[in-house]
């Protein structure tokens, strides 16, 4: 596996829609955060820089065609809340938190988001269509995630992490899976880095 070196990202461009939905969404989230907890306290700045375009930074990163994808551990709806607000694709939000999960069948409903099914269950009990794309952020160490996404993904299928200043760490502490790698320079956190993994089975599967 080559993922010692960092790409540049591709460039990213978002419709006017886009931004529009993610305007409105902002006030309707620092609403919820208020009685909730989804994010920690936050200025709306900081909002848009840590957590709005560290979402949106995984768009071109997705795999070609409508495919569904699924995002684990939504929480207050990133990476996959922000992402559905930029494809049509089908997007499923899987988030064992009810309150949270209320949360996003509300944005949902409020953003005319049809293409989102909200699933308030555990990752290990969800049962979803075969997956085109997985992804989830700062959720677990990547050999558990990596479990999960396997169960997931249609064959041809990907997995989309964004790991911290231990991704390499966490890929040398996954020796029982084989995958390909590729390893992109997050534009949000210059310590952090993306990862898009392919053909992930558990060696000698």
């Amino acid at each position: 596996m080559k993922h010692d070196t960092a790409q540049p990202l591709p460039p990213l461009t978002v419709s006017r829609e886009t931004e529009e939905q993610i305007e409105a969404f902002i006030p309707l989230l620092l609403k919820w955060n208020a009685k909730i907890n989804l994010i920690a306290p936050l200025s709306e700045f900081v909002l848009r820089q840590r957590h709005i375009a560290d979402s949106l930074q995984l768009l071109p990163l997705l795999p070609a065609g409508e495919g569904p994808l699924a995002d684990l551990g939504t929480g207050g709806g990133f990476p996959g809340l922000v992402l559905a607000m930029a494809v049509t694709r089908p997007v499923h939000l899987v988030e064992s938190d009810r309150r949270k999960a209320a949360f996003l069948q509300t944005v949902a409903g409020e953003l005319n988001l049809t293409h989102v099914t909200v699933h308030a269950e555990r990752i290990e009990a969800v049962r979803l269509p075969p997956i085109a794309v997985v992804t989830a952020r700062a959720l677990a160490p990547l050999d558990k995630m990596l479990d999960w996404a396997a169960r997931l993904l249609a064959p041809d299928g990907i997995a989309i992490f964004p790991k911290g200043r231990n991704a390499l760490d966490e890929l040398a502490a996954a020796p029982g899976w084989t995958m390909a790698v590729e390893r992109f320079k997050s534009s949000t956190d210059t310590d952090a880095s993306i990862l898009r993994l392919s053909g992930i089975h558990r060696a000698g599967a």
